[in-house]
């Protein structure tokens, strides 16, 4: 008997951890018109500022991911030396799975000027979890046309710590940007073992 309810109580409490993992109402949370928040990283910390005006929607997701905690030992897969270094694809799968609902798509109000922030997007209603940090000035982005969207809206800029940015190892190039399917899948586990020397976004929260 002392052994069934121990294996109740066990399921009910890994039930309760599963449910406070993601709930979807978080999607429903609305930022303020500007916030600042920091992200530590394994080269060192950078601040960013977001700016809702120019991007309603994406930057209500940033404050989301943020305030829900989704930045834990969160890879920097993709750094393309002179373009762009892409974050995202969280470590446990479901929580990666529960983030990846698209938001509206929106114009480009915001060059992508160097250190700006954006949505990663593949077509329609595809801004999700992904985000990329432009390494220079990538004025190519602001009008790019594919798949029924045009550009790449602008969210935020990195405000200090662009030196440690600057740092994120892009040794591996584009490489990374066409496993994303196994990163989905396998998380840090296949790319510690196969990529020992990319970075990780450890925590981000938000600063006055």
């Amino acid at each position: 008997m002392k052994r069934i309810l121990f294996l109740l109580a066990s399921i009910i409490l890994l039930s309760s951890c599963v449910t406070k993992k993601f709930k979807p109402k978080w999607l429903e949370k609305k930022a303020p018109e500007t916030f600042k928040a920091r992200f530590e990283t394994t080269q060192g910390n950078f601040d960013i500022e977001a700016v809702r005006e120019w991007s309603p929607k994406g930057v209500d997701r940033l404050y989301q991911l943020i305030k829900y905690n989704y930045y834990q030992d969160v890879s920097i897969f993709r750094v393309v030396p002179n373009f762009v270094a892409q974050f995202g694809i969280h470590n446990d799968s479901l929580i990666n799975k529960s983030w990846q609902k698209g938001i509206e798509d929106e114009p480009v109000i915001r060059k992508n000027d160097s250190m700006t922030l954006a949505f990663a997007r593949g077509g329609v209603k595809t801004r999700s979890n992904q985000i990329f940090i432009n390494l220079k000035d990538n004025p190519r982005l602001d009008k790019l046309a594919y798949s029924g969207v045009t550009g790449f809206p602008v969210i935020a800029k990195v405000i200090a710590g662009q030196e440690n940015v600057l740092k994120f190892y892009d040794g591996y190039g584009d490489r990374l940007g066409r496993q994303q399917g196994k990163i989905n899948k396998l998380g840090n586990k296949f790319l510690k073992e196969n990529y020992p020397k990319v970075d990780y976004i450890l925590k981000a929260y938000f600063i006055k």
